[in-house]
C-alpha cells in the first residue's frame, strides 16, 4: 500500500497544500495572531517538510520538535481549540484540493497525534 505522502500526491501536493491551508490560516480569526510577525516563507517551508516527513515521504524536517517550537504559542494561551482550528483548516484545505475523505481522516489523525507534545502536556491516559 502506499504511503500517505504517495496518496495525498508528493512533494507538489504538499507544497499546495501548505500554500492554501496558510491562505486560511492567516483570514482565520480564532489563530492568526500566533503568526504575528513570523517569516511565512520560512513557516510553510518548515510545515512542508514535517507534512512530508509525517505521511512517510522523505525525512528532510530540520525543525525543533513540537513541544520546543510551541511552547512560546503555549505560553500565549494556545490550547486545545486553536489545535482544532488548525486540523479543521487542514481538512478544509485537502477537501479544497480534492483529497479523499479517508485520507483526510489519516491526516486528521497524524494532526491529533501530535496534539499533547503541541501543546506541552503530558499525553492523556
Amino acid at each position: 500500500m502506499d504511503s500517505l505522502y504517495k496518496r495525498l500526491g508528493g512533494a507538489p501536493a504538499i507544497k499546495a497544500a501548505v500554500d492554501v491551508f496558510y491562505g486560511k490560516v492567516l483570514a482565520d480569526d480564532r489563530i492568526r495572531h500566533f503568526f504575528d510577525g513570523v517569516d511565512m516563507e520560512r513557516q510553510r517551508a518548515k510545515q512542508r517538510g514535517f507534512l512530508t516527513m509525517v505521511t512517510g515521504g522523505p525525512n528532510g524536517y530540520t525543525g525543533q520538535n513540537m513541544r520546543d517550537g510551541h511552547r512560546h504559542l503555549v505560553a500565549q494561551g494556545l490550547d486545545d481549540s486553536h489545535v482544532d482550528a488548525v486540523i479543521e483548516l487542514l481538512g478544509a484545505t485537502l477537501k479544497e484540493l480534492r483529497v479523499s475523505d479517508a485520507d483526510i481522516v489519516d491526516v486528521a489523525a497524524v494532526a491529533n497525534s501530535v496534539r499533547d507534545d503541541v501543546l506541552d502536556r503530558a499525553a492523556a491516559a
